[in-house]
């Protein structure tokens, strides 16, 4: 009877452990506004779901006791609550969210040429801060791009050291440089697209890996840059940036914010680089870094129209000169002829944007842009004289359809006028016409799945149609903590070497064109991953992953080694591959930031079966930025750099003898350590040490033999056996050794 009766008890006692749970309700929310599939879990428990639409959770089954229950969502500080659920019955517990400011989820357009968040963007883009770059303050954003995961500032010339973009191991000619969004930086230009805009003045860099041709055209084989610069509603009414280094450069950044009336506003900016001390610290008798007097002005103003239509319009110029070479060189004596050698370069550009959306009731929007660049320049006792225009204009029509469909179609015309004093145009100048059709499709399945469609038609009036086609798939989950993305799509780029390979002008050697030159093209396919979580103590971790292939037919390549005297330039017959791995990992932690990157690819041609490396491109880079801040002192510490492996160099032959410098780089790195006291203040000061480790490109030679060939006799080019003649391409790195700088900024809004 006993035993019948503790049975039963205990029975009765598990029939009440079963109902002893409650249900847990309530929304996730952030001032005010749901957050769609944010998670709810309860700590040190089995129980968690996602939000849906409305913000709105349910936890079944909870057992009955007091217990911690979390919200989280990436871009929020995840917020912890104490609850003591209830017995059959419902516990009702809301969460307001608060947004962590440095997840405060960027806008982005070049993707898709439209403003989207760069979360629903199904093109991945990547966004950099002006404050990014100021963790190393350079003279130009070009220098600045050093520290950008899978992107190098290539340098062409050790002479002048001009240099190219490069993105993913393709060379610079394959990056487009846009300005707000339009193409006004090509051929002669590109390099200049990064320089001589006032830091004050750019709201955010975006960069797109990977082709871009079926939205911009020719020259986005490889990727593109888009500096967005601020409106004048959000720009400070005063900035001033100064620094100098130990070696004597001096940059100088001053902007300012205009308003005329309550409808119309400006941005005026000017930006000054000096530098002219010569330096020859590898004592071969030339410049280690050019001489350069830069100064740019830049002005843009936007007027507020009748239901908030856009209307802009900006301008810049820039003037440059610069050289390089013989310590004892003298312009008035020795430009343009051979007693002395020396790379002199003036450049004047100018550049003209703007944008109107037209008072229609369908969205249209008509842009354009237009550039002159003029070169005189002389490469030792060779002239090159170069001008260039290039006028462009585009209709856009931005059409939403239901809930799924979002479209946009637009035409395009640019019109390129390239002249010389080269054989490339004795039988007058080059003039291209290239008219376009695109248009893309944004398909929303459903709110975890976005197809995007694109396809684009061009006329070039010399090389006849090109069709580029791209599709876009992306996946979120339903908490928006994970991303994939799948791009594929094609290419096209029409070359023209003389605006964008520096040694066919240095006279070094003669230049071969084997036969006309037609349109490279390009197929690529890029997978994306990223994953956000919270770490220890609330730290936001961002892990960036993408896997990349590109596959080029027509491609251009110069060829230095089957005749040490010549460059012979041709189409590739067989193919090329850019192929490889990238990831990026982001930190946030209240003082602590951290941004690192590594790319690891292989860049090849394939002729005839045979396999050969792409010179000047490395297997391996890395880069970091790290920031922590001490606020006993207002420090501000930042260090920042970049590693890059051993990169075929272009030397004059494959005999050891004929060529003893390195066939191949060293491992090198470039380090920079930098303090800032105030940083965010209306004043502050920032110092530090570049190029740590001393590092330049001469330490890799071995004892007796020249970095640049014969420099003691620069114009000989038919040297005696066992000689080499003077090589301004043989360079890979940066020719600065360790310096320190000073600077100050002065911010008032």
């Amino acid at each position: 009877m006993l035993r019948i009766a503790f049975l039963f008890a205990l029975c009765a006692c598990a029939s009440m452990s079963t109902w002893a749970q409650g249900v847990l309700i309530g929304r996730v929310t952030s001032q005010g506004k749901a957050l769609p599939f944010a998670s709810v879990y309860l700590q040190d428990g089995p129980l968690g779901a996602a939000a849906d639409a409305e913000g709105m959770y349910r936890l079944n089954d909870v057992p009955v006791q007091t217990w911690t229950a979390v919200a989280s969502m990436v871009g929020y500080l995840p917020l912890e609550q104490r609850v003591e659920v209830v017995t059959q019955g419902i516990t009702v517990l809301d969460f307001e969210l608060v947004t962590r400011p440095e997840a405060i989820e960027e806008v982005v357009i070049s993707g898709t040429m439209k403003e989207v968040s760069k979360l629903a963007s199904p093109v991945p883009v990547e966004v950099y801060s002006p404050a990014f770059f100021q963790a190393n303050p350079t003279s130009s954003m070009y220098d600045a791009l050093e520290c950008v995961n899978g992107i190098r500032p290539q340098m062409n010339c050790a002479i002048c050291n001009t240099g190219a973009i490069r993105i993913q191991g393709l060379e610079g000619p394959y990056t487009m440089v846009l300005i707000d969004g339009m193409p006004i930086v090509s051929g002669l230009g590109t390099v200049y697209g990064l320089n001589g805009i006032p830091s004050a003045l750019i709201e955010r860099m975006e960069v797109v890996k990977g082709a871009a041709s079926t939205l911009y055209g020719s020259e986005a084989v490889g990727g593109l840059i888009n500096v967005i610069t601020k409106s004048a509603s959000n720009a400070p009414s005063l900035s001033v940036d100064v620094f100098g280094t130990t070696w004597g450069e001096v940059t100088a950044d001053l902007a300012a914010s205009v308003k005329i009336d309550d409808k119309v506003q400006g941005l005026v900016g000017v930006n000054a680089f000096h530098f002219g001390q010569r330096v020859d610290d590898n004592d071969d008798q030339f410049t280690d870094m050019p001489l350069q007097d830069r100064v740019s002005l830049f002005n843009t103003w936007s007027v507020e129209r009748k239901d908030d239509r856009a209307l802009t319009l900006g301008g810049r110029y820039i003037f440059e000169d610069r050289f390089g070479g013989d310590m004892d060189w003298i312009e008035a004596e020795h430009r343009g002829g051979s007693e002395r050698y020396g790379e002199s370069i003036f450049t004047q550009r100018w550049e003209a944007f703007g944008t109107c959306q037209l008072p229609t009731t369908e969205l249209l929007t008509m842009q354009f842009s237009a550039n002159g660049h003029r070169q005189n320049s002389v490469y030792g006792d060779v002239s090159y004289i170069a001008a260039q225009r290039i006028s462009f204009g585009q209709l856009t029509w931005d059409k939403s359809i239901g809930v799924m469909h979002d479209l946009l179609a637009g035409a395009a015309l640019r019109h390129t006028v390239y002249e010389d004093n080269t054989p490339a145009t004795a039988e007058g100048p080059s003039e291209v016409w290239l008219p376009g059709l695109f248009v893309q499709d944004q398909v929303s399945l459903n709110t975890q799945n976005t197809v995007l469609l694109g396809m684009r038609y061009d006329r070039n009036s010399v090389h006849g149609n090109i069709v580029t086609p791209r599709l876009n798939y992306k996946w979120n989950s339903r908490d928006q903590w994970t991303v994939v993305r799948v791009s594929a799509g094609s290419g096209y780029r029409v070359a023209n070497i003389f605006t964008e390979d520096h040694a066919a002008l240095t006279g070094a050697r003669d230049v071969v064109v084997v036969s006309d030159l037609n349109p490279e093209r390009s197929n690529n396919l890029n997978v994306n991953i990223v994953r956000k979580w919270i770490g220890r103590r609330n730290a936001l971790v961002t892990l960036d992953g993408s896997a990349f292939y590109t596959h080029f037919s027509n491609k251009i390549l110069p060829d230095y080694t089957t005749d040490p005297g010549q460059i012979i330039y041709d189409n590739l017959d067989g193919f090329a591959v850019s192929k490889g791995v990238s990831i990026n990992v982001d930190l946030a932690h209240e003082d602590l930031t951290l941004r690192a990157g590594a790319t690891g690819m292989e860049v090849f041609t394939d002729q005839d079966g045979t396999r050969k490396r792409q010179e000047l491109t490395e297997r391996f880079s890395g880069t970091w930025s790290l920031s922590y801040h001490i606020h006993r002192w207002d420090l501000t510490l930042d260090y920042t750099g970049s590693v890059y492996s051993p990169m075929d160099l272009p030397t004059q032959t494959t005999d050891e003898f004929l060529d003893p410098r390195p066939a191949q780089s060293p491992w090198f790195s470039i380090q920079n350590l930098q303090l800032t006291h105030g940083r965010g203040h209306k004043m502050e000061w920032y110092g530090g040490v570049k190029n740590l480790l001393n590092w330049t490109p001469w330490q890799n030679m071995p004892e007796g033999v020249r970095f640049l060939g014969n420099t003691a006799d620069p114009f000989e080019v038919d040297p005696q056996e066992g000689e080499l003649v003077f090589d301004p391409a043989y360079v890979y790195g940066p020719s600065q050794g360790i310096r320190g700088f000073l600077g100050i900024r002065v911010l008032l809004k």
